[in-house]
């Protein structure tokens, strides 16, 4: 062969295809995925039979790990001795299997996902049930191969005496194929398989008479019948299985919840760790403490509350954010016939009868085979027997043995194996006794070639030998279901009020943007006063209000903020808060406008907000309540160029009144502007002259009539009436509210709805603050300029106008 021909020259992607093809099969059928008949995938059967072979099992000492270990690599699995371990370690998980199939000394991990010791510091041996896998697999019930070297042979599947797939479960990826089967209790699959062997037409309702659902070693609640149902019609279901737990009272009000079982193949530890980082998050604030009290005796996690906190609102709301609950889906994907078939709960049951009677016929078949034989070496001991002196004499005439059973088989017809088995007879077997023991044995061969016949030859007797068998290991293995099974999945409701103690707190917020809760006490000590606010900031809300509540807060970008109460800093009245842009991502130019508490959002009330353009629009407010809010979220959606002037609260309020900076104000019904959604631009809500911008905007009620206090850039003030004005349309440049000077004429800078005893807070440019209370203005007509309240020559043109109400000047 020359250099050239040495080397082919093929398309890659048929080459990679080619080999992926062949590494795919390799992992489906030969690593990751479950056999049908036995459960097991190949690595857990090689494990189970190198132990069974030397002889590890049940009734004897328990022997080193690492020397288990060590002769599977060795003999049948040569792959590393981690992937050997860490499969033989989870065998013995009673956490993990229903019905460990070894047991193991020392430490082999925990459900806190400890790793196991290493393999030379424990010990194994095969459990009682594990025998019942590897049952009559001496007798050629089971098809052996040669192994990786070809040293030794190794079985395709054990003979498998009870349904392991469905009762350990199993779960595993390969290519393109991964597997979840959950595990069932014992008695219950085996009743399934019963019922199906007398029944081979069993529908899955029927099975589920019997087989109510799985059985997780975890325990735990399992909710969805019909996923289960429909899991075990198509392969495919979804479940949802949730921790047990109880509530118990405590002194002093409190209660505490106590977890006694947890989902499958949840982690503890984190779970534990997961709770406690919503109470240290502070997204749950009714906990005051997570802890781990399992011990040897079982598994407790115990979650301690705070006063008068209720302890159901918090277990759902851990049942919907932690795997306090999961789902689970069922994907029984298993090798079937040397193919991978994602299975039914009929195929299942199906694959290990038709397994069973296989196994039941082998071994008849290899037992009447040895019946056989030994009946044929009977027959020619009792021969011998009736003609023993011929016999000694023929014997004692020969040369050898060879020439013995030469002489007998040409004297006296013996066959080769009954010539060899007089030979070989010990001369105490010549008693007359001796006879009598040979005829029992014969009538008892007799027996039993005829019982092994009959299963051999009538069905009806290989079944019912198959239905004892199975009751055999029903009534030797079967444990109490520990999953109980709820037929419908709970819709968990969470409510803030439930996962939040109940405190009133003050709550305040400046105009630039620094908030705080305060405790009643630390308001109290200080009387009110001593507020910390920068000297150019003004309070923009305080009240008192409750932790279960929240604050909506208004910006110049057209957007609001969701803050609940409870998530707000708990700061000092005497302490400056935390800025705004601290808690969400706030634009640089951005300012607050208003603030709002809520308490229930489903009250019948709307959010009403205008722009500097004139658009104004009209949100419900249940609209308003977000689940998510880490950034600031848009209610008007603004041109650019454009920005917010104005957010209220709308309950009894039925009038708009819009005022222009070039002093043009438009009254109008709130049923002109229709209701939207968050993310609209809204209407036009006056008509705006070229140049000229809305400045204010207020809400009217005409059944508690306030007046109109505006105030203009060059510190002049009025007081309107109303009657003033009268209600239009929307989208109308409006009437005039100011006499137009030809030198300096004033311009609006706000226009505010008072009621008697409220006050104005006015301030210029160069910082000069000016309170103007509403009784001291006199009524004037909307032409009248007002009367000056500071001088703009030596005080600066007015920079800032807030409304006081009268309650909070108290």
């Amino acid at each position: 062969m020359t250099q050239t021909e040495r080397f082919q020259d093929l398309p890659l992607e048929e080459v990679i295809g080619d080999r992926f093809g062949r590494y795919s099969k390799y992992i489906i059928q030969e690593r990751a995925l479950p056999d049908a008949r036995d459960g097991l995938k190949p690595v857990q059967r090689r494990i189970l039979y190198a132990m069974f072979k030397e002889g590890n099992t049940n009734d004897k000492a328990f022997r080193k790990s690492a020397k288990t270990v060590g002769n599977v690599i060795g003999n049948y699995h040569p792959h590393g001795d981690t992937s050997v371990y860490d499969a033989m370690v989870r065998m013995s998980q009673d956490w993990k299997n229903r019905h460990m199939l070894i047991e193991m000394h020392g430490n082999n991990g925990s459900m806190d996902g400890d790793s196991a010791a290493a393999m030379r510091y424990t010990e194994a041996r095969l459990s009682a049930i594990s025998s019942e896998l590897l049952r009559d697999i001496d007798k050629r019930t089971v098809e052996f191969v040669t192994n990786f070297d070809d040293t030794d042979m190794e079985p395709t599947v054990l003979p498998a005496r009870f349904p392991n797939l469905l009762v350990n479960g199993s779960t595993g990826i390969s290519a393109g194929y991964a597997t979840d089967i959950p595990p069932h209790a014992l008695h219950e699959v085996l009743d399934a398989v019963l019922m199906r062997i007398d029944n081979p037409d069993a529908a899955v309702a029927e099975l589920m008479e019997v087989i109510q659902g799985p059985d997780f070693p975890t325990g735990g609640i399992i909710q969805g019948v019909d996923g289960i149902r429909k899991a075990y019609e198509t392969g495919k279901g979804k479940i949802v299985v949730r921790a047990k737990a109880d509530i118990e009272p405590l002194k002093g009000g409190k209660e505490q919840i106590v977890i006694t079982e947890i989902p499958y193949e949840v982690n503890k530890s984190s779970l534990i760790k997961k709770i406690d980082d919503l109470r240290f998050d502070r997204k749950l604030e009714g906990i005051s403490e997570a802890r781990d009290e399992s011990d040897r005796t079982g598994l407790r996690i115990v979650i301690e509350l705070k006063k008068d906190v209720q302890a159901v609102g918090i277990l759902n709301y851990l049942y919907k954010n932690t795997d306090l609950q999961v789902n689970y889906n069922f994907n029984m994907v298993a090798i079937y016939k040397k193919r991978p078939v994602l299975m039914s709960l009929p195929m299942m049951l199906d694959a290990y009868i038709d397994h069973q009677k296989e196994i039941i016929t082998k071994r008849s078949e290899f037992d009447l085979q040895k019946a056989n034989d030994r009946m044929h070496i009977v027959e020619g001991l009792i021969k011998a027997l009736s003609i023993l002196d011929q016999v000694i004499k023929t014997i004692r005439a020969s040369k050898d043995k060879r020439d013995a059973k030469n002489n007998l088989i040409d004297s006296f017809s013996f066959t080769e194996i009954q010539a060899e088995a007089i030979v070989s007879l010990q001369l105490y077997r010549l008693t007359n006794t001796d006879i009598t023991e040979l005829r029992k044995e014969e009538e008892e061969l007799k027996k039993l070639i005829e019982e092994l016949t009959a299963i051999l030859t009538k069905p009806a007797k290989l079944k019912s030998l198959l239905k004892k068998e199975l009751n055999g290991v029903r009534k030797a293995f079967s444990e109490p279901r520990r999953s109980i099974i709820e037929e419908k999945i709970q819709e968990i409701t969470i409510t803030r009020e439930v996962m939040i103690p109940s405190e009133d707190v003050v709550v305040t917020v400046t105009k630039e943007g620094y908030v705080k809760r305060t405790s009643l006490r630390s308001h109290a000590a200080s009387n009110g006063a001593d507020f910390a606010m920068k000297d150019s900031d003004h309070l923009l809300f305080a009240e008192t209000l409750n932790t279960q509540h929240t604050l909506l807060i208004f910006t110049t970008g057209g957007n609001f903020i969701y803050q609940p109460i409870n998530e707000l800093p708990d700061i000092r009245w005497k302490d400056l808060g935390q800025h705004l842009s601290g808690i969400v991502p706030l634009d640089s130019e951005e300012a607050i406008l208003a603030a709002y508490p809520v308490e229930d959002f489903s009250l019948e009330a709307h959010i009403v907000t205008a722009s500097k353009d004139g658009q104004v629009k009209r949100s419900l407010l249940k609209d308003y309540e977000v689940q998510r809010y880490s950034k600031p979220i848009k209610t008007m959606n603004l041109k650019k160029g454009d920005e917010m002037i104005f957010a209220g609260f709308a309950t009894s309020e039925t009038e708009l009144f819009i005022a222009t900076h070039g002093a043009y104000g438009v009254r109008f019904d709130l049923e002109e502007v229709p209701v939207t959604g968050l993310k609209t631009a809204g209407v036009k809500g006056v008509k705006l002259k070229d140049g000229d911008a809305a400045v204010s905007a207020v809400l009217l009620d005409p059944q508690e009539p306030k007046d109109l206090l505006l105030v203009t850039h060059r510190g002049a003030a009025k007081k309107m009436r109303l009657t003033e004005f009268e209600t239009g349309g929307r989208a109308k440049r409006g009437v005039v509210i100011l006499k137009e000077l030809k030198s300096n004429p004033h311009r609006v800078m706000s226009v505010n709805a008072a009621a008697k005893h409220d006050s104005l807070l006015v301030r210029t440019v160069k910082g000069i603050e000016v309170t103007v209370p509403a009784a001291k203005l006199k009524p004037v007509d909307r032409y009248s300029n007002g009367s000056y309240i500071l001088d703009e020559m030596t005080d600066g043109q007015v920079h800032e106008v807030y409304l006081v109400p009268f309650e909070k000047t108290e």
